[in-house]
């Protein structure tokens, strides 16, 4: 199937679907997650409460785990929502925001590791630190290249059998034997908060729909370069960026 006819495929079913998609995400960019994954047709919902998490993630399509503004009463919710849905066979996605560059959820993320997440999204530092390849980057920026962090997120998803999509320029999406590459975005979706935490959600619900999830992984990471890149033209400057963003990916082919 050549990528463009597959990317249509895997939007068919994105809006077809809708996932709900559960966001355990950081307090910088919930709104903005939210907006991405309607604009793309999914259903997102954003439960923190540790009682309800552990409920919620075992009714939702998918969850998503974003350390980025990480607490210990949030890494015990995000734990128990993991673990319900582990137990009730729905696919978590983890999102390692300055693993590496933060001993705590550095510690959080290697521990949740074991629970299998479905998916892994992160820039090339990250990836790099959670297969023990590196020391991490800085902060919340990478200080590695995607290419760089290829053969460590080939390693990582071989070893928990997993997806591991690194992102930046380039997007590497691997399942330790097959890669997808993705090519385009622009540099404008670095210069507003929230795009890869974004992505880190869309490639959440795209692991709950049918089909090769590698494929899907991939898909979703071209949903939002194309969006970006389209976008882009448009716009004078990151303020004018995100509307036209949204706007692009709700106007991506396949619309059903």
């Amino acid at each position: 199937m050549q990528p463009d006819l597959l990317d249509f495929h895997v939007l068919h079913h994105f809006r077809t679907h809708s996932p709900l998609t559960h966001c355990m995400t950081n307090d910088v960019v919930q709104a903005f997650t939210a907006n991405v994954l309607l604009a793309l047709g999914a259903s997102p919902a954003m439960v923190i409460e540790p009682e309800e998490a552990e409920q919620f993630a075992g009714l939702a399509d998918a969850l998503l785990i974003n350390v980025g503004t990480l607490t210990s009463a949030r890494a015990q919710s995000m734990r128990r929502a993991v673990e319900s849905a582990a137990a009730a066979g729905k696919p978590w996605t983890l999102d390692p925001v300055a693993v590496g560059a933060l001993a705590f959820r550095t510690r959080f993320c290697q521990q949740i590791l074991s629970l299998k997440p479905a998916a892994i999204r992160g820039n090339a530092s990250e990836i790099m630190a959670l297969a023990g390849m590196s020391g991490g980057g800085r902060g919340v920026d990478t200080t590695n290249t995607a290419t760089d962090a290829l053969p460590a997120a080939q390693a990582l998803a071989r070893q928990i059998n997993t997806i591991v999509a690194v992102t930046g320029e380039v997007d590497y999406i691997t399942d330790g034997h097959r890669t997808r590459s993705v090519t385009g975005g622009d540099s404008l979706m670095t210069r507003v908060v929230g795009t890869g935490c974004a992505l880190s959600a869309v490639v959440a619900a795209s692991c709950s729909l049918p089909g090769d999830r590698l494929d899907n992984v991939a898909a979703a990471c071209g949903f939002m370069k194309r969006a970006g890149a389209m976008a882009a033209e448009q716009s004078q400057g990151p303020g004018s960026f995100v509307p036209h963003f949204l706007d692009a990916l709700w106007n991506l082919e396949g619309r059903a």
